[in-house]
């Protein structure tokens, strides 16, 4: 099989175009590649006046060596290959913590090769969960234990649904996670486009059928189940988990796959003696423009051609005070959410579904955080977090209403009084009002400087009446829980941090693979575990019968 690289044809190309293409990148006549097949489609938008798609096709043919070249090359093989299969008699069930889409596919991996998982989460299943979910975006009414943050799908369920990363992948998990999806309904056209995405109202079934998926080969879900204690051993190693309603579930191998939004499961870390650290996180504001706007900047005269879709952006700044500003989760035609977990404190998101077909463009404008922003031990970050969505939960005037301010009184440092052409999206309400005492001053200086400079990137972006909702602080985990080679917990063997809570994913694609990553750390410990005890058993069985022959 040969790959063809970086073929570019015209937006409005056709089939037999795109043929002719790769017959001639390989000097052959067409009707020899008739049976290529697409595996990557990108949009060059370089030069706006001349959009075209890039396409990267393989192709079976005969004698393929002698047309390799810089740009025809062997086909990779991309198919994902498990690391071990469950041995007999396993001691205990391996756990999995969170059923967010690090959990989902730690479990479905470990079920899939023989384990049989129980995954335990503090939420609900997915459709009661967005009904309570819903509860806080229509009546300002948070459950504490199931929200966007909680409960099963995690908080990529309430989200634009992105599969795409900059992670490398050598294992071929990322393609594994994609393939899994396109099996519980998602478009198979994620496959091969450059930025798939999903959407919020198809991860809900999607992520219901992977849980039948999961119980189908003997993994089991317990909802509203939240752990609370861990059970380890003189040598701090994992004996079980404790959980709220006093009970302990014994297990020697665990993974901790809770999400960046479990601050009192981190405290229960904390207290435990697992290794933790602060890491750096970022936190800002939602800005709200005309998705038309975005669409023209980006597209040009091609704005609105069908497979151009919603455009989106990514913009950096570096400020003068030292931050780094940029834009973070950007949902091309989609809401800005209410995102919180915790009473009295307010936290913003954005979401999109697979239409992007709303009007509005927006993304998380927001600045980077360091531990010597809030030096107060590994727990500080999520003190810092707190303080700001506690000043956005006043500023907002209660309720869960979202304060907001227009761009230019942003800028010109007033309140907003009222509002202009740019309509909120923010349910359950927003409250005009002043951004700067929702955030560090350091944080407001260096958005103030950074939106003018994005306007020199997307005209119209300092616009007038964009909008700006408060405030962003869940861009990532505050903490990083520290992990072996091995996957092990650096200090509390049996423990397997993963995901964004642990510090080592940022998007749903990233949470995936390091959930599969967790999965073979688990399946590798459990099979060499299981080994040692079968030489044990054998040494101790040959020097029982040497005792016989030789007393």
């Amino acid at each position: 099989m040969l790959r063809l690289n970086e073929l570019r044809l015209p937006l409005d190309h056709s089939e037999a175009d795109l043929t002719q293409a790769v017959a001639g990148r390989l000097g052959v006549p067409d009707a020899m590649v008739a049976d290529a097949r697409v595996v990557r489609r990108a949009i060059d938008a370089r030069k706006k006046t001349a959009i075209a798609l890039t396409y990267t096709v393989e192709v079976e043919m005969a004698d393929e060596a002698s047309h390799l070249t810089a740009n025809v090359v062997p086909a990779p093989d991309t198919a994902y290959r498990f690391v071990a299969r469950a041995p007999a008699n396993l001691a205990h069930r391996p756990i999995v913590v969170g059923a967010g889409p690090c959990g989902l596919f730690a479990a479905l991996v470990l079920a899939q090769m023989g384990f049989r998982p129980i995954i335990l989460d503090r939420g609900r299943v997915v459709r009661e969960r967005t009904k309570d979910t819903w509860g806080l975006w229509r009546r300002g009414v948070l459950h504490p234990e199931s929200n966007v943050q909680f409960g099963e799908g995690g908080a990529g369920t309430f989200s634009d649904g992105k599969l795409y990363s900059q992670i490398k992948d050598p294992a071929h998990r990322g393609r594994k996670v994609l393939t899994e999806f396109v099996r519980a309904g998602a478009p198979e056209e994620i496959l091969t486009v450059a930025k798939p995405h999903i959407g919020t109202f198809r991860l809900v079934s999607m992520v219901e059928r992977m849980r039948a998926s999961i119980e189908a080969l003997g993994g089991e879900y317990r909802f509203q189940t939240k752990v609370v204690g861990l059970d380890l051993d003189a040598s701090h190693a994992i004996r079980g988990v404790r959980l709220e309603d006093g009970s302990t579930i014994a297990a020697d191998h665990v993974v901790l796959a809770v999400g960046h939004s479990a601050r009192d499961t981190f405290e229960m870390l904390h207290a435990a003696g697992v290794a933790i650290e602060a890491k750096a996180f970022s936190i800002g504001v939602r800005i709200e423009h005309p998705q038309s706007l975005i669409d023209r900047c980006r597209w040009g005269e091609a704005s609105g051609h069908p497979l151009l879709g919603a455009a989106d952006y990514k913009l950096v700044h570096h400020a003068a005070n030292g931050r780094s500003v940029y834009s973070f989760c950007m949902c091309p035609g989609g809401t800005v959410v209410a995102a919180a977990s915790e009473p009295g404190r307010l936290v913003t998101n954005g979401m999109s579904q697979y239409s992007r077909a709303e009007r509005n463009a927006n993304a998380g404008i927001v600045v980077g955080i360091t531990p010597a922003d809030y030096p107060d031990g590994p727990l500080g970050g999520i003190a810092f977090q707190r303080h700001w969505e506690e000043q956005a939960f006043a500023a907002g005037g209660g309720g869960y209403a979202a304060p907001v301010q227009r761009v230019a009184d942003f800028l010109a440092g007033r309140p907003s009084t009222a509002l202009g052409a740019v309509i909120p999206s923010y349910k359950p309400a927003v409250t005009p009002t002043d951004l700067a005492a929702c955030l560090p001053d350091f944080v407001v200086a260096a958005i103030r400087e950074a939106i003018p400079a994005f306007d020199r990137q997307i005209r119209g972006f300092a616009m007038d009446d964009a909008v700006l909702t408060g405030v962003e602080t869940r861009t990532s985990s505050p903490i990083r829980i520290g992990r072996g080679a091995d996957g092990h917990s650096l200090n509390t063997r049996g423990l397997f941090p993963a995901g964004e809570g642990a510090g080592f994913a940022g998007g749903i694609l990233s949470a995936g693979v390091d959930g599969i990553r967790a999965a073979e750390a688990v399946a590798l410990s459990l099979s060499l575990d299981a080994r040692f005890a079968a030489s044990a058993r054998d040494f101790s069985w040959m020097r029982s019968k040497n005792s016989e022959v030789n007393p």
